[in-house]
């Protein structure tokens, strides 16, 4: 994604300021924009999408507490509900840039004051037309402790979201965030009803209406014959559910039951490309499977056992034979290598046994025996606990893994055992991966690791509308992660889907699986 200038129009935006003053915020946050953020509405399509038909997708990820409340999903099925079901003020593009979606215009000139004007005509499932005590009460409600909210550590940067007109509002944020498009842009952030409390079912005004939804077994979506895009979606029907092994979820696939998979096992790629009628998707994207060490408990106190373990990581290894050479070598920094806020110049951790022998006796853990806790859950966690075992035997360590099941892990397991895994999805900023994974308040910061100089840092780049100055702070903030937190990344995953050819329109994103749990609106059957 480029940082030049697009052309615009110099006319004033709001009465008194220049477009160009608005040009200047929004690009310091990495985004093509102008003034007023493109429509979505121009997108073309490769050969003309046929209507009708019925969609069914399996996932890896599913579970009792699966969601309709936007504000508390935290897992694929969950992100893809959301998209399903409702609308955002603005959407990403594959180049994760904003475009207009709910609001038709979204203007500042200082990146602090935010003024949005709603498009009309928009109506929710059940009539009521969209106005903007909708959004204001969609937003103010992720600081509401008692809804718990995924995203409320981001909503906190939020000092007043008040309506000004019928269709007209503005946020006033604490500091000023470019990229406030962006995240509202995200699934968490998409419009319910003013004054909604129960998600029994979803009543938003998005391209499908909710048929059915039980929690941990199915989901099935109806279009909605009044979605606001003109022509949108194309499919009558998608039923959406989990099948957590990946074998399974396989065989579902090519046995017909299923048109649509995520996260193929590598060793598995093979079968799909060798079966007629089904295709493979590649996707090079910021996901990966960490290792945690929770810095709150134990051992994990100890900042040489976090250095120890991360020397532990034979990263060339866990990329050849847990993912069959499909990721790349990663640095404990969570950015991947395509990020352009990727800082290049920090010095590649090695595999490194007697070092980490070193660090493992100033911290008094030689000849300890440790569980590790994986699953199939976090993709490749078993493969690389099991390497982790044998380097640590070298070390001087005993790693006894523990594999548990897939149902339950996010829940029972994750940020709950002191040394484990997790599995992150890419996030379209280094802002919203920085702040809801390792800023010390946030609820998924996994290894309870708390930083003041990092949190300073985060507050300092969201602001800061100079590029290579914004540029600079990330990479102290990398920097930070990859010395002192408890989370070790050794690779980063390509992502791997598998379809029926008959699925015409598929494309790859760089949020992940199914079109960055999108795909509904776009996709359609061949006949």
């Amino acid at each position: 994604m480029t940082d030049a200038l697009l052309p615009f129009d110099p006319v004033l935006q709001d009465g008194d300021q220049p477009r160009r003053a608005v040009l200047r915020a929004l690009l310091a946050g990495g985004l093509a924009a102008s003034g007023v953020l493109p429509t979505a509405s121009g997108a073309a399509q490769t050969a003309a999408p046929r209507k009708g038909g019925r969609l069914t997708v399996a996932t890896q990820s599913s579970s009792t507490a699966d969601t309709l409340d936007p504000a508390k999903a935290s897992l694929s099925t969950d992100y893809m509900r959301t998209h399903l079901f409702y609308s955002g003020l603005t959407s990403l593009d594959t180049a994760l840039a904003p475009q207009m979606a709910l609001a038709e215009e979204f203007a500042t000139a200082d990146a602090t004051l935010w003024k949005i004007k709603l498009r009309k005509g928009v109506v929710f499932h059940d009539g009521k037309p969209l106005s903007s005590a909708d959004v204001v009460y969609s937003l103010n409600r992720h600081n509401d402790p008692a809804v718990g909210s995924k995203v409320r550590a981001q909503t906190q940067q939020f000092e007043s979201v008040r309506a000004t007109g019928q269709l007209a509002l503005e946020i006033r944020l604490k500091g000023a965030n470019a990229d406030l498009p962006v995240l509202l842009a995200t699934s968490h952030f998409v419009i319910i009803q003013a004054g909604t409390t129960t998600f029994n079912t979803a009543i938003g005004t998005g391209a499908y209406r909710c048929k059915e939804f039980t929690p941990g077994v199915r989901t099935i979506a109806l279009r909605n014959p009044n979605y606001w895009k003109p022509g949108l979606p194309h499919l009558d029907e998608v039923t959406l559910f989990g099948i957590p092994d990946e074998p399974a979820r396989l065989n579902a696939l090519l046995s017909g039951d299923v048109d649509w998979i995520n996260e193929v096992n590598p060793r598995s790629t093979k079968r799909v490309r060798g079966m007629p009628g089904y295709t493979l998707l590649e996707s090079q994207a910021g996901l990966y499977t960490d290792l945690i060490i929770r810095q709150t408990v134990g051992v994990g106190r100890n900042p040489d056992f976090t250095l120890g373990m991360k020397y532990l990581i034979d990263r060339e290894q866990i990329k050849r034979a847990a993912f069959r050479g499909y990721a790349v070598i990663g640095n404990d920094q969570p950015l991947d290598p395509s990020h352009r806020f990727y800082f290049a110049g920090l010095p590649q951790r090695p595999y490194d046994p007697e070092r980490a022998r070193f660090h493992l006796r100033k911290a008094g853990v030689l000849g300890l025996t440790l569980p590790v806790v994986a699953s199939v859950a976090a993709v490749g966690s078993v493969d690389m606990a099991m390497l982790m075992q044998q380097s640590a035997m070298k070390a001087g360590l005993n790693l006894s893994v523990k594999r548990v099941s897939a149902d339950g892990y996010w829940s029972n397991h994750w940020m709950k055992s002191p040394i484990g895994f997790g599995n992150i999805n890419p996030r379209p900023s280094a802002d919203m991966l920085f702040t809801q994974f390792f800023k010390s308040d946030a609820p998924w910061n996994e290894s309870g690791w708390n930083n003041p100089q990092f949190d300073q840092l985060l507050v300092l780049a969201r602001a800061e509308t100079d590029p290579a100055r914004r540029k600079q702070l990330y990479a102290d903030m990398q920097v930070l992660v990859h010395e002192k937190c408890g989370v070790g990344i050794p690779v980063f995953i390509t992502n791997l889907e598998a379809y029926n050819s008959k699925v015409k329109g598929v494309t790859s994103h760089p949020l992940g699986s199914f079109m960055g749990y999108t795909f509904a609106e776009h996709v359609w059957l061949s006949a």
